[in-house]
């Protein structure tokens, strides 16, 4: 009955259950790469002598943890 190609549907409808979700990774990946290369140039100036504040080490790094964990949560499921 229907004209639509099923693998076309099949992909139709795997997009109506998780929308954007190529945006939310790509998302994911931005936002991981920024927490990283902040995390490393943290690390650069710490081993280069200069004095950084704890709290903004400890943020930088739950900012990597968390990113790479919401990018590994959001992979396929197959």
């Amino acid at each position: 009955m229907s004209k639509i190609d099923p693998e076309l549907k099949k992909k139709l409808l795997k997009e109506s259950q998780a929308p954007f979700k190529g945006l939310r990774r790509i998302l994911w990946i931005a936002f991981s790469g920024s927490a990283l290369l902040g995390l490393i140039v943290m690390l650069s100036k710490i081993a280069s002598g200069t004095e950084l504040q704890q709290n903004n080490l400890l943020i930088q790094l739950g900012a990597c943890v968390i990113f790479l964990t919401l990018l590994i949560f959001d992979r396929n499921k197959d």
